[in-house]
């Protein structure tokens, strides 16, 4: 693209070539003139490349912060579940700790890990999870129909729940894996 303050400069130029001797000061003073106006428009340029130039540096500098910023709250929120679930971890290793000859040990086993469950759930709920309903009719955004039986109950609905589903906040982390009732099967109906 050629500069429109150079195009000037240059036709004024090409008639002072071949101009009368008369005209060198009217032609020299609109020469200087564009010549001032080009060098302005020059150093405006040069202004403009600078700041474009600085805002693009700025730019690329918040981009990374951002990026370490995200990697710090990563790294927080993970030592932060981390910490909370350590004392869970203990009170698994005492449950496999206790002495299977003893004559209560199983029922002191049984209660060990169901404490761990509670409180392992309990660290759960706080972070935010969830258990899918798994009540009523099947819905598709949240369940998964691994089977269809027929059943007595409404078809659609939720016979069984193979394994539960959970929701973290708004999202589901995993649908829960259920029986879906299919309509009854009429006694008959394969017999001619």
């Amino acid at each position: 693209m050629m500069d429109p303050a150079r195009e000037q400069l240059d036709e004024v130029q090409e008639p002072v070539d071949h101009a009368s001797a008369s005209q060198p000061v009217r032609d020299s003073n609109a020469r200087s003139a564009l010549e001032e106006r080009l060098a302005a428009a020059e150093a405006e340029a040069e202004g403009h490349l600078n700041d474009l130039k600085r805002v693009a540096a700025e730019f690329e500098n918040y981009r990374k912060r951002i990026a370490r910023e995200q990697e710090s709250l990563s790294a927080r929120a993970a030592e932060r579940l981390v910490k909370e679930l350590l004392p869970i971890v203990d009170d698994l290793e005492r449950a496999l700790e206790v002495d299977a000859k003893a004559p209560s040990a199983e029922g002191k086993l049984e209660d060990g890990v169901r404490l761990v469950h509670r409180q392992l759930a309990s660290v759960l709920e706080r972070e935010g999870l969830a258990e899918i309903e798994t009540n009523g009719k099947f819905d598709p955004h949240v369940h998964e129909a691994l089977l269809s039986q027929p059943s007595d109950a409404e078809e659609g609905s939720v016979v069984e729940v193979l394994q539960k589903g959970y929701r973290l906040g708004d999202r589901v982390l995993r649908p829960a894996r259920v029986v879906v009732a299919a309509a009854k099967e009429e006694a008959g109906a394969g017999d001619d």
